[in-house]
């Protein structure tokens, strides 16, 4: 959402709140997002810039919006160059990406100042203005930060919301590798645990029989539904690796459901269960690879593509017995 050509009058039923709160219910964002435009000098009152989020309003105020453009550092560009965001598929409406563990798809109220949506719009600056925001440029889906692999960005507004669509009709065909602890039983399952959010900020999920309700789900209510279908490609004496296709996207969905399964994924620090963790199990990342990625072109064309696991995971996987 840009808020640069907007311009907000202060009326007399508004006189003598608080600036970030005015601004929350005017732009539909949180008090913190709002906290933050105003740390970066984005907000004006009176085109003189606002400095303080709890300023108490006047009937007088006019409230407009710049644009600051950040100044990197060294530092900055320094980390940057040691993510590499390597480009799978280049075409005039789209762009398929791999994207490395640890970095960021797009700024979050964290406004972590590496990501991959700001590497990307640099050397693609005509996705500025695809999609729903301006920390989002062509933005249709994420990935986890700790996980890499496979995403399409949108080069332009129609290829967003044709992109957009088969999203919401769940059309889009997405395959992980995911190595997860302990060795399953079955050769195939489908998880279809509901997620939520719980009292902690993190997500949780639940069988679907109430009496078997995880310890930290047991104060929520019933959550949305999600649907995870695995395959058990390879079971070593104490991990199982696999192959998952999720049917919806539901915030940390595979994570949470093989938490939920019993089966953690390796190097999950949010999602995971101490007993099964061994020192030598350390991996310095998380064990989720987005491994195929299938859509169809505005030309309606059905486009696949695949990605060989990285390096790092590759290593570990086989050290494995």
């Amino acid at each position: 959402m840009s808020v640069l050509n907007q311009k907000f009058i202060v009326k007399e039923e508004s006189k003598t709140k608080r600036l970030d709160v005015f601004l929350s219910e005017k732009l539909g964002i949180s008090r913190s997002q709002v906290e933050k435009m105003i740390k970066k000098g984005e907000v004006l009152i009176n085109n003189r810039v606002a400095t303080k989020a709890g300023a108490k309003l006047t009937s007088a105020y006019d409230i407009t919006f710049q644009e600051v453009e950040e100044v990197k550092n060294e530092v900055q560009i320094e980390k940057e160059k040691n993510f590499e965001v390597k480009i799978i598929k280049e075409d005039d409406d789209y762009l398929v990406v791999e994207k490395p563990a640890g970095l960021l798809v797009h700024q979050t109220d964290a406004l972590e100042k590496i990501t991959m949506a700001g590497i990307l719009l640099e050397k693609y600056p005509d996705i500025k203005d695809v999609g729903e925001g301006k920390n989002r440029p062509g933005i249709v889906h994420r990935l986890d930060k700790e996980a890499s692999g496979l995403l399409v960005v949108a080069r332009n507004q129609k290829m967003y919301e044709h992109l957009k669509k088969q999203f919401q009709n769940r059309e889009i065909e997405k395959n992980y590798k995911v190595l997860v602890y302990g060795i399953i039983d079955a050769e195939h399952d489908i998880i279809d645990f509901e997620i939520d959010r719980g009292r902690d900020g993190r997500m949780v999920s639940r069988p679907v029989l109430k009496h078997l309700t995880l310890r930290t789900v047991r104060d929520i209510q019933d959550g949305k539904e999600a649907k995870t279908e695995f395959w058990v490609e390879k079971k070593f004496s104490r991990f199982s690796f696999l192959k998952v296709k999720i049917y919806s996207g539901r915030t940390h969905q595979i994570r949470v459901h093989m938490f939920a399964y019993n089966h953690p994924v390796v190097g999950d620090t949010i999602y995971f269960n101490k007993s099964l963790i061994k020192k030598q199990d350390e991996l310095g990342r998380l064990f989720l690879h987005s491994a195929k990625l299938g859509f169809r072109s505005l030309s309606g064309e059905e486009v696949v593509f695949e990605s060989q696991l990285p390096q790092e995971l590759q290593n570990f996987l086989n050290k494995l017995r």
